[in-house]
């Protein structure tokens, strides 16, 4: 598959916007050093992550009482890898799709499934890049960027979406009352995948608003903000360079502005003390009150759109 890097560099611009967002003294007031960061987000594994500044601030959700663990499910004769967590013996379950950060499905992401899990939902959070490769075979980020995301096509992770919900039919999922929650490269899939018609509602944490189009990527949220069919919250940190507050304020206007009901629904807060991925409890980037605040806006978001 061909690289949605372009020769001008348009695209080159959003993924390095999106390295920004990531860095240390950008999104993050610890003292962690940039080594540090990538080193306990990158390829040896989330293990890696169990850095000192961090160590105090992973939430950990047992499994007890859940089905948990890998899944595979199949989309246009590929078997796509996914982690999945659901209450045991239940059925008729709301369902939420977890989308991964820019590094793929690890036990961060994992935990959040068990998290929706504990309260009734079956969650599913898929491995979206598997057929272009593994996220935790790179050790440098402007690799992983380069060589693996920027291959990743808006259409094969809108399919593969649907084949998670399509997955969750056969499994005790009621998929009447789907939403779904994304994670920094995760967020803009949020955004992208409420204007399908297939969720109810989305909570979009810090996902990258606006950028340049290309082959692989031909549109961003704020060119689809009139054709949301599903309300989205979105959660945002006053201090993420990558994702500056002018983009929010534009992404504000383009909702406001459309004729789309759940568009206008759609809202955002954003936490001036937080920078990127504030949520991620395994990273020095974590803001405990930020993500917990956010956590609790998500499941009342998700109660007032039905997917409960």
């Amino acid at each position: 598959m061909t690289s949605s890097l372009s020769s001008n560099g348009a695209a080159r611009d959003d993924l390095d916007a999106d390295f920004d967002s990531l860095r240390p003294g950008a999104s993050t007031t610890a003292g962690a050093t940039r080594r540090t960061a990538l080193m306990a987000a990158l390829g040896v594994g989330y293990a890696a992550a169990a850095v000192p500044v961090a160590a105090q601030t992973f939430v950990t959700t047992p499994a007890d009482g859940l089905v948990a663990g890998p899944i595979t499910y199949t989309v246009d004769g590929f078997e796509v890898p996914a982690y999945a967590a659901a209450p045991a013996g239940r059925t008729g379950l709301p369902v939420v799709l977890v989308i991964q950060e820019i590094f793929g499905v690890h036990e961060y992401i994992a935990d959040t499934c068990r998290r929706f899990a504990k309260l009734g939902y079956l969650a599913i959070a898929p491995e979206l890049y598997a057929r272009q490769g593994d996220a935790r075979s790179f050790t440098e980020l402007p690799r992983l960027m380069s060589e693996l995301v920027s291959k990743v096509p808006d259409a094969q992770v809108m399919a593969d979406l649907d084949g998670a919900l399509r997955y969750a039919a056969t499994r005790g999922g009621d998929v009447a009352r789907a939403g779904i929650t994304g994670f920094c490269w995760g967020g803009r899939i949020t955004w992208l995948y409420a204007a399908t018609g297939k969720v109810k509602a989305g909570v979009a944490w810090y996902g990258r608003l606006v950028g340049q189009p290309n082959a692989l990527t031909p549109r961003n949220p704020i060119d689809i903000a009139a054709q949301l069919q599903a309300p989205v919250l979105g959660l945002y940190g006053g201090k993420d360079q990558g994702i500056p507050l002018d983009t929010v304020e534009r992404m504000k206007t383009a909702l406001a502005a459309s004729g789309s009901a759940a568009a206008r629904a759609s809202q955002f807060v954003v936490y001036p003390e937080a920078g990127h991925a504030f949520h991620a409890d395994y990273r020095p980037s974590y803001v405990k009150d930020a993500a917990e605040d956010g956590w609790k806006r998500t499941l009342a978001w998700f109660r007032t759109h039905g997917v409960v």
